[in-house]
C-alpha cells in the first residue's frame, strides 16, 4: 500500500471553507478503483493547518491518481488557498488498509 500524510498550512481566510473548498477533488478521488482512504482532519493546535491521510493499493494506483485530471485541477485550487507549501510522508508500505489497534480495546460496560 501507498500509505501519504500530507499537511497543507491554508490562509486565515480559507480556514472555515478548505473543506468545502476541495470537495470536488476528495469525492473524485475516492472513487479511484485502488483508492484505499482519503481522509481530512484540521490539527487542533493549529486551525489554519488540514492533514490528509490518504492510501492507495499499489504503485500503479497512487501513479495513476497523480496524472488524473481531478489531482490536477485539484492542485490548481490549493495553490490559491494555502499559506505555505505542504509537507509531505509518501511510503510504501506492508498493509492494505486499517486494522485493529492491538494494545486498545473498549472496556466492557
Amino acid at each position: 500500500m501507498i500509505f501519504i500524510v500530507v499537511k497543507f498550512t491554508v490562509r486565515p481566510e480559507y480556514q472555515d471553507s478548505w473543506l468545502s473548498l476541495v470537495d470536488d477533488f476528495t469525492q473524485a478521488t475516492r472513487q479511484e478503483p485502488g483508492n484505499l482512504f482519503f481522509e481530512w482532519s484540521v490539527s487542533v493546535d493549529d486551525p489554519h493547518q488540514f492533514v490528509l491521510v490518504e492510501g492507495f493499493a499499489d504503485r500503479e494506483a497512487g501513479d495513476k491518481h497523480v496524472h488524473s485530471a481531478h489531482f490536477k485541477a485539484g492542485l490548481e485550487t490549493m495553490a490559491g488557498a494555502i499559506a505555505t507549501t505542504p509537507q509531505i510522508i509518501s511510503s510504501e508500505i506492508d498493509a492494505d488498509g486499517w486494522g485493529p489497534m492491538g494494545e486498545l480495546a473498549p472496556r466492557e460496560a
